[in-house]
């Protein structure tokens, strides 16, 4: 499973801020990220952490140059990512952004030092997709190119380093005990094609997202007062937004769009909610 993502927002307008578990707090996103690969492969399946690191925007994410010093690394950035190593997580995927003028997956610091030597990680490294720059990115901690292999071509590797690489790739599977407990046949096109939207699941994913409401203030206006208020505006394209059913269309305020997006056909407005509300109160 490609996630959690759990970068920590420098860039307001960053394109994939949506979908990244820390928001603002690295702290907040350590705590979910161990929760997150825990519950992830208890049930057996691979999570994997993203994106390593400093995958701060989309905008010319491919060159961009994100310049970092380690006490900021160590401090703000990375507890997310060492609480998903020191919950077990199987998997991590580096970015597409330079750091410190190279690229997040051909970068030894990044890969071989932080991660592996200082985080003690004893997963693989995988790409983002195309994001493999070099045949040397094996020596210096990449395990594996994403989607397909363009730049690993066989033949191209130095035996301990393809043994590094297939050490890492075994020791994520056992960890889940997928080599015993393998719940599917390869490429286990039907069942990844499943609908797992139930009753069950939109409950919770409605009591989920109302538990994480966070009010700041309150001057006295809020429980509304049906006696009171007899008009309420509600501003803005999301006021009676839909969400679009194509996953990799242009999104919407619910799920984002892109990779991460996940199609929701029962979303309630907030016009919708309001009103439904309204008509209860009378």
């Amino acid at each position: 499973l490609l996630g959690p993502a759990v970068n920590v927002h420098r860039v307001a307008a960053g394109g994939r801020n949506w979908e990244y578990l820390s928001g603002e707090d690295p702290h907040l996103g350590a705590k979910l990220a161990g929760a997150y690969v825990q519950g992830v492969q208890s049930e057996g399946v691979i999570a994997v952490v993203k994106h390593f690191a400093f995958n701060e925007q989309e905008t010319q994410r491919g060159e961009e140059n994100s310049v970092v010093d380690e006490r900021t690394a160590w401090e703000l950035y990375y507890p997310p990512f060492q609480a998903a190593v020191e919950a077990g997580v199987g998997a991590v995927m580096c970015s597409y952004n330079k750091v410190n003028g190279v690229h997040a997956c051909d970068s030894e610091d990044l890969l071989k030092r932080d991660l592996k030597t200082f985080m003690g990680f004893p997963g693989f490294v995988m790409t983002d997709w195309g994001a493999t720059h070099s045949v040397g990115a094996a020596k210096r901690g990449l395990d594996m190119e994403q989607p397909s292999p363009v730049v690993f071509r066989p033949g191209t590797f130095d035996m301990p380093h393809l043994r590094d690489a297939a050490r890492r790739v075994l020791a994520a599977t056992f960890h889940v005990r997928l080599d015993e407990q393998p719940s599917c046949k390869l490429p286990c096109a039907a069942n990844r094609s499943t609908n797992q939207r139930t009753a069950a699941h939109l409950e919770l994913a409605t009591r989920s997202a109302a538990s994480g409401v966070v009010l700041l203030q309150n001057n006295g206006v809020l429980p509304l007062d049906p006696q009171r208020v007899k008009t309420i505006a509600i501003l803005g394209a999301a006021a009676s937004a839909s969400d679009t059913m194509n996953t990799w269309g242009p999104g919407s305020p619910y799920s984002g769009g892109g990779s991460g997006h996940v199609p929701a056909p029962d979303v309630v407005s907030p016009k919708k909610g309001i009103m439904d509300r309204a008509r209860k109160a009378g």
